[in-house]
């Protein structure tokens, strides 16, 4: 169960994932296949079950690329459900203070670093085929990624805390929610809000932590130069982004009656 995309982050390399929302193993492939380095597999805001996120992450796995498992709520029992069909990381929302970040370390992480519940065959463990179970918590609690989202305005004067707990190997801003908490939803770039993010990532860079964040194509080289190692782009994103150059031709055609009069 190695997990190249955690050490690509410790020797301080960026790596760039893919958002997807809805079930579909074929778009998980196809992530794989271009070279994408993870797939956030985003049950918050999208349609995904624990059935479609273990199918998804099986084709993460067979096509070389991380998955990262962001729950619709922080429910150590759920996140322990996801890490079991072999999730390589959880990605937390609205992680607001260093205590709500341990909890996350503790549902992820086996004993001594966590509480997570042992289960002798869970595919996470190869079903109990390949080694003991003591050999497999120890690689584990080694490889598998805690990321913590700061995306309310309260999170914001405990960015150094958070970035302190032990287990914690990402803190990841979140640009819309963040903007929403700050009271202008929708918009991540207003002059009021900007500045909150950009001080956020160089905080975080100056913990030592790795710093994460998500955002358009033409925003992926300023964030990277400004530290941000954990970055990821959505699917509707990129075809919105592909689709507007590529449908613009059908302005360059005249209608037929118009090419003959």
């Amino acid at each position: 169960m190695e997990n190249p995309m955690k050490k690509k982050l410790q020797s301080h390399l960026p790596v760039l994932g893919l958002s997807v929302m809805i079930p579909s193993i074929q778009l998980v492939e196809m992530a794989g296949l271009l070279g994408y380095d993870w797939v956030l597999l985003d049950c918050e805001h999208g349609s995904l079950n624990l059935e479609t996120v273990e199918a998804m992450i099986v084709a993460a796995e067979a096509n070389h690329i991380t998955p990262i498992v962001r729950p619709y709520k922080n429910d150590l029992e759920l996140i322990g459900q996801y890490m079991d069909r072999g999730a390589k990381g959880i990605q937390a929302p609205h992680v607001s203070n260093a205590e709500e970040a341990y909890r996350i370390v503790q549902a992820v992480k086996y004993p001594p670093m966590g509480t997570r519940s042992v289960a002798v065959g869970t595919r996470a463990a190869k079903y109990g085929f390949q080694g003991s179970m003591a050999e497999y918590t120890k690689k584990s609690n080694s490889e598998t990624l805690i990321c913590v989202q700061i995306e309310d305005r309260a999170a914001l004067e405990h960015i150094e805390t958070i970035a302190a707990v032990e287990g914690v190997d990402v803190c990841f801003i979140g640009p819309s929610d963040l903007s929403q908490s700050l009271g202008y939803p929708g918009e991540s770039s207003h002059p009021l809000v900007k500045p909150v993010i950009d001080n956020a990532i160089q905080r975080i860079v100056q913990t030592g932590k790795i710093a994460g964040t998500a955002g358009n194509i033409e925003l992926t080289q300023k964030r990277l130069t400004q530290g941000v190692r954990y970055y990821y782009t959505h699917l509707t994103t990129l075809l919105s982004f592909a689709s507007s150059p590529y449908l613009k031709h059908r302005t360059c055609i005249q209608p037929a009656d118009e090419v003959q009069s």
